[in-house]
């Protein structure tokens, strides 16, 4: 597998990706930075065609493979954002794909994976299940299995938003990242340091599943027993190889936050910026709206990567506030 994984990687990537994706915006809201007390950019990678950032790793990763392999076709596990990555790329590239799903996965992923023309196998309670059965069955079938972390296209291809970003704002001080596999705030970590070196990129995950929050700040892999947060895109029983070692290189900060706070932060983005941000969507920003006050005059980011919240959620949501 390869290792080092370079801004010239994501450069390669951009332009891989360019005939299928354009850039999402960054905007300010000057009525939410009254209130934060520092200049905020938000990169509203919500509204990509499936609602997140992930695809643009699996318009990266598709684009790449070769012709034989496409033919045989790919399979992915995911709980939602990941495996409309691939379903998107797959279809773009007419490969056969396959997504394992957990049996309770957000309905509206799935449907979403559906519609792009993917075949659906339910498996398992939980992401780590759907993981090893994917596997065995790309195993035994021959199909290419795609890693929802350890894969460097992948990371090339979602550290494009960061180039974005960096090009839009290249004085960033700070950029706050979701962090569930962690490919983004790897891709982050690559290009904001590359393009800024003193940039601090702060990953965002949340308190009820910490493992790559742990396995970070450790040294060691650590596994949780749950991930027990309404934020499926943040609900990593165990870290990526790949994208872990580049946090642990480059990653300047590890915030854990709490599904009130995420909650919390999707109401304010809505109240302000009249987005909708899903539970991962949102971390960056409670993270940043927590620690505020070191932050004062200076010029943050923070990543929206999703937008994908079923209408149950977000009616939960609103009522508890």
């Amino acid at each position: 597998m390869q290792t080092t994984i370079t801004i010239a990687d994501v450069l390669q990537a951009r332009q891989r990706i360019a005939p299928y994706l354009m850039p999402t915006p960054a905007h300010r809201y000057p009525a939410l930075e009254k209130k934060i007390g520092f200049n905020l950019w938000i990169k509203h990678e919500n509204h990509q065609p499936t609602g997140a950032f992930k695809v643009r790793g699996g318009v990266n990763y598709c684009g790449a493979l070769p012709a034989d392999e496409r033919s045989r076709g790919v399979i992915a596990a995911s709980t939602g954002n990941h495996g409309q990555s691939v379903a998107f790329a797959a279809r773009l590239y007419d490969i056969p794909a396959k997504i394992v799903v957990p049996e309770g996965a957000n309905p509206d992923k799935v449907r979403a994976i559906e519609n792009l023309g993917a075949e659906i196998i339910y498996h398992g309670k939980h992401y780590e299940e759907c993981k090893r059965h994917a596997e065995e069955l790309a195993e035994s079938t021959g199909i290419r299995y795609i890693s929802a972390g350890d894969e460097p296209l992948l990371i090339s291809g979602v550290g494009t938003y960061a180039l974005e970003l960096m090009e839009a704002v290249p004085d960033l001080d700070v950029i706050y990242v979701p962090v569930g596999g962690g490919s983004g705030a790897s891709g982050c970590c690559i290009v904001g340091h590359a393009v800024r070196p003193d940039l601090k990129v702060i990953g965002v995950q949340s308190a009820h599943a910490p493992a790559v929050f742990e396995s970070w700040k450790s040294g060691k892999t650590v596994t949780t027993d749950s991930a027990d947060t309404f934020a499926e895109g943040l609900a990593t029983l165990s870290p990526f190889e790949l994208p872990l070692n580049i946090l642990r290189r480059e990653l300047d900060d590890f915030v854990l936050v709490t599904d009130d706070e995420l909650r919390a932060a999707i109401r304010m983005l809505l109240t302000y910026t009249h987005n909708i941000a899903e539970g991962a969507g949102a971390a960056a920003f409670a993270a940043a709206w927590r620690e505020r006050e070191k932050w004062q005059g200076k010029n943050v980011a923070v990543i929206m990567s999703g937008g994908n919240l079923t209408m149950e959620q977000l009616r939960d949501i609103l009522e508890g506030e």
